[in-house]
């Protein structure tokens, strides 16, 4: 067996060390700074530990001052309505464009690839003037109406399972008399459990960490949602980092709690159908 070179190692774990450094350094800051009092902020390091890990005053002002308990409920109800939408409408395009042959199939697939290359930015006076013509500016509607828009990841998640589910069970299903809708409502829906939590776990963590949208679309204090609640903290010269770590570390549990859980459906469905 061939030794590795001592300096290619040396390179290895030294670029390693750097990206564990780079990931691990700002949440180490967060935490430190958010058990800290204002005294302790003023006085001491921004990188220093607190005196006591058991202040937890800042949590609770940061909760009440940044209206957390809206926050949520208005998150929870965009990510509501735009991850049903999304799930009934991916699922159901993918089965279509993978069971079906028809004129238009390779260019309905092609739109949403090429929607991908068009920089975002360019989009955003159109989509803007289509939300205030709909009305829907400061309400939570107009940020889910872009968040439904599909994107190509969750089409590709969805067309990998729907690909490797046997057309057989469609057979079979249309000679006891199953409809179109019946087969995939009650066989090829269920059977996309991994592609379904996969995609809403995708999508709930780009929407939860979007600031652009529901600050640009929901200007309105009884509008604020958890990312733009951080913006409660900051002055026209300053802001409040004590609290604004606290709200930080506030906001980051649930995703944090939920990747834990149910990263293993990130994978899976990600990988599915890379491998033969």
């Amino acid at each position: 067996m061939t030794r590795e070179n001592p300096v290619w190692t040396f390179i290895k774990y030294l670029s390693l060390a750097i990206a564990a450094f780079g990931i691990l350094f700002p949440p180490y800051v967060i935490v430190a700074n958010a058990f800290k009092t204002p005294e302790e902020f003023t006085d001491k390091s921004t990188m220093s530990l607190p005196d006591s890990f058991l202040n937890f005053s800042n949590f609770g002002d940061a909760f009440v001052q940044a209206d957390m308990g809206r926050a949520f409920g208005n998150t929870l109800l965009i990510l509501g309505v735009t991850l049903v939408l999304n799930v009934l409408l991916g699922s159901a395009f993918c089965y279509a464009v993978s069971r079906f042959k028809f004129k238009l199939q390779g260019p309905l697939v092609g739109l949403f690839l090429f929607a991908t290359i068009i920089p975002q930015i360019t989009t955003q006076v159109v989509n803007y003037k289509t939300i205030q013509g709909l009305g829907l500016t400061n309400h939570l509607m107009g940020p889910t109406l872009l968040y439904v828009g599909a994107d190509i990841l969750q089409i590709y998640i969805y067309l990998q399972f729907i690909r490797n589910i046997p057309y057989d069970l469609d057979e079979a299903a249309m000679m006891e008399g199953a409809s179109l809708f019946k087969i995939f409502y009650s066989i090829i829906l269920p059977l996309l459990g991994p592609a379904t939590a996969t995609v809403v776990i995708l999508k709930t963590i780009s929407i939860y960490n979007d600031m652009y949208t529901p600050y640009l679309y929901l200007s309105k204090p009884d509008k604020v949602v958890v990312s733009t609640a951080l913006m409660r903290f900051f002055g026209v010269n300053s802001g409040d980092w004590q609290m604004i770590s606290s709200a930080i570390l506030i906001i980051m549990i649930p995703t944090a709690v939920m990747y834990l859980f149910l990263q293993k459906y990130i994978f899976a469905g990600v990988t599915s159908g890379a491998v033969k």
